[in-house]
């Protein structure tokens, strides 16, 4: 199968890779969508989506009622609607601009999943390679690079709304952006001080990070998470704000901004900006569990390599590179959704800050935090270096 693949053109392999990334993104923005509302369901202490069915799967005994009770349904029910429903163009709107705008938030959330690799297996060799669309040196940069472009469509929908409350929410997301990407950004230095050591390549390629949580030893196998906790809580903190997860939610904030920069949307459009939404938080989940958990490892000082010696000892066929890369896969899925889940649970427990907290948290709290977490890594470094 690699052979194969090997052997297509690199415009077949490239537009085989667009139309993967397409048909993952937007099933799993649906699915998003429908496990927020029964996440927040639970949490709320009530049924949640529970009623839409296709007729003939109800005929079927147990499984049609259970089906309708876990709401899946509901997800096909909701993209016939945005796809079907009545696409209204305001009067008042620029218009060029405001059908522009959900287009631009869709190139950055279909483009940084390129660069984040999503399992691995072992060659004959027993090397590990990973699984990633274009696994490059600078893969993090370009996470960083694309994803910090997606600010851009929420200005323009603001501006093009020509409407107070989107145009502020466009206002809100630029400056928001501004203030928690510089804690993003020098939370994960520490980690690449770490891995760039004397000796080595230098680079920014998320792999090395899993290879270094995946060495032999008690610092070689263990998750940064354990070795950088500050770093994580920065990260997973600044990430809540790139997002606009709530708390952080202020650029829609339908408390005072009636829905922020969306308000003039509808339909598809309104769609695309949330399918995006909801696609930058599984990369920003994936990119963390890279980093800080591990990766497709499954546990701390228990690397995939040993996992496959094991299973090998079982059965050779579970040690076959095709079994094995599916086990990667579903080891770094299953940690990306429990941070959904942890997503989705913030939004639903912890109430809405006001918009000066935000700033404030962002430059005076989350700020000096990053700086002093990297300047105490790299004196401790420099030490265990010497």
């Amino acid at each position: 199968m690699i052979e194969l693949w090997q052997s297509l053109h690199p415009v077949v392999q490239g537009v085989l890779k667009g139309l993967a990334v397409i048909m993952v993104i937007f099933p799993i923005g649906g699915a998003c969508s429908m496990a927020e509302r029964k996440v927040s369901a639970w949490i709320q202490g009530r049924p949640g989506p529970n009623r839409a069915i296709v007729p003939w799967v109800s005929w079927i005994p147990i499984l049609g009622p259970f089906l309708q009770r876990l709401g899946i349904f509901h997800v096909m029910a909701d993209g016939g609607k945005m796809l079907f429903k009545e696409d209204a163009l305001p009067g008042h709107v620029n218009k060029f601009y405001f059908v522009l705008a959900p287009i631009v938030a869709m190139i950055p959330a279909l483009t940084t999943v390129t660069a984040v690799p999503f399992g691995a297996y072992l060659d004959q060799a027993g090397k590990v390679i990973p699984l990633a669309l274009a696994d490059v040196d600078i893969g993090l940069l370009a996470v960083f690079a694309v994803s910090s472009l997606g600010v851009y469509s929420l200005i323009l929908a603001g501006w093009a709304s020509n409407s107070k409350y989107p145009f502020l929410g466009g206002v809100r997301a630029s400056a928001q952006l501004i203030s928690y990407e510089l804690s993003m950004t020098l939370s994960v230095v520490p980690l690449f001080l770490w891995v760039n050591e004397p000796g080595r390549e230098a680079t920014l390629g998320l792999t090395r990070l899993v290879e270094f949580q995946s060495q032999p030893g008690f610092l070689g196998g263990m998750w940064f998470i354990f070795l950088m906790p500050v770093s994580a809580f920065i990260f997973i903190t600044a990430l809540f704000a790139e997002t606009n997860r709530q708390p952080f939610d202020m650029p829609e904030s339908e408390a005072d901004l009636v829905g922020g920069f969306h308000t003039e949307y509808g339909a598809f459009k309104w769609g695309l900006f949330f399918v995006a939404e909801y696609a930058h938080m599984v990369i920003g989940s994936a990119v963390f569990t890279l980093m800080f958990l591990g990766g497709w490892n499954p546990l701390p000082w228990v690397p995939l390599a040993d996992l496959v010696g094991w299973l090998a000892h079982l059965s050779p066929l579970l040690a076959h590179p095709i079994a094995v890369g599916l086990l990667s896969i579903g080891i770094f899925l299953g940690k990306v959704l429990a941070l959904i889940f942890f997503f989705m649970w913030v939004r639903w427990t912890v109430p809405r800050f006001r918009y000066d907290q935000v700033m404030e948290i962002g430059w005076k709290k989350l700020l000096p935090l990053s700086i002093a977490n990297l300047l105490a890594y790299a004196i401790g470094i420099a030490l265990i270096q010497k």
